[in-house]
């Protein structure tokens, strides 16, 4: 479809190199007015999608980090109690209590949150609900109400209603089962470590300067990584972290860089388990792990051309 070709063309342009299936699901997001949920390990992208999505759209990005035990009013919105304290001792010799409580309990005097910023923005704007598994089932209940009616009443003010509905992305981390009710309200993709090809197209449109060969070899490198026995696998992110800290050094070549790598893999490696099992012989196993898949793919490459 030319819709869709043209949705993935302007992902990347925006700096994210999206599958079909993604483009799709975000273009029928777009056009039924659902949620989107995206699902997979920490690292393979999710919150990159709705940076993407914001970046393409030029609209406002409007993020809403979870935590276990957030609760509605750091979500929704807050009273700045100091302001009011302050509004209070200097109008009460001069004004009565009912004048007051309607002049502090004014819009002016109101902490916009994440879901109240999304839902009373005058333009359309991405919310991002990052990392939805971390907060608790009472809160997931409360955000399905938000999402099924977008309005938020606040009793001193009254019901507000979304002039734009928002595009909402929710992401997880899968660490918890999330309710058979917030799944039936989003569309769902799972977000997967990229393929290699996927992955090489990343890396080159971050690191244009980057050599194709050392860029396919990097590629190599990190996705044999994530074959061995890791406590963290390194994600899209470590990948193109050490990719630029390779660029910095001058690095050209992979397999006679050892040192290089020895010296740069807490660019890959985040744990302290993961760094002491990284010895010189290990690191050797896994440059010709990634060396024969680098052969491997060129050698389809190039009977496919």
């Amino acid at each position: 479809m030319l819709e869709i070709d043209n949705f993935t063309s302007e992902l990347e342009t925006a700096g994210y190199v999206a599958g079909t299936g993604l483009v799709t699901t975000l273009h029928l997001a777009e056009v039924l007015a659902r949620p989107v949920l995206l699902e997979g390990d920490a690292g393979v992208g999710k919150t990159a999608v709705a940076q993407a999505l914001a970046k393409q759209r030029q609209c406002e990005l409007i993020r809403l980090q979870c935590y276990e035990g957030l609760d509605s009013s750091t979500a929704l919105y807050e009273w700045n109690y100091q302001r009011q304290l302050m509004a209070v001792r200097l109008h009460e010799k001069k004004d009565t209590a009912d004048s007051i409580e309607s002049e502090i309990f004014s819009e002016e005097y109101l902490l916009k949150r994440p879901l109240l910023q999304a839902i009373s923005s005058k333009q359309p704007a991405i919310l991002l609900i990052d990392e939805i598994d971390r907060a608790d089932d009472e809160f997931e209940a409360f955000l399905l109400e938000v999402l099924a009616e977008f309005q938020i009443t606040i009793p001193e003010l009254g019901t507000l209603q979304a002039i734009h509905k928002p595009t909402v992305i929710l992401t997880s981390n899968a660490t918890r089962d999330l309710s058979d009710a917030l799944r039936r309200r989003c569309l769902y993709h799972y977000v997967d470590y990229p393929s290699f090809e996927k992955e090489l197209r990343i890396l080159q449109s971050h690191l244009p300067k980057l050599q194709a060969d050392l860029a396919q070899s990097i590629v190599s490198f990190v996705q044999s990584l994530r074959q061995q026995s890791l406590k963290k696998t390194p994600g899209i992110a470590e990948t193109l972290d050490w990719a630029s800290a390779l660029l910095h050094l001058q690095t050209t070549d992979l397999e006679n860089a050892l040192p290089e790598i020895e010296a740069t893999l807490g660019c890959l490696l985040k744990t302290r388990t993961d760094n002491e099992h990284a010895s010189r012989d290990w690191i050797n196993e896994v440059l010709t792990a990634a060396g024969e898949k680098s052969a491997s793919v060129s050698s389809v490459t190039s009977n496919e051309s």
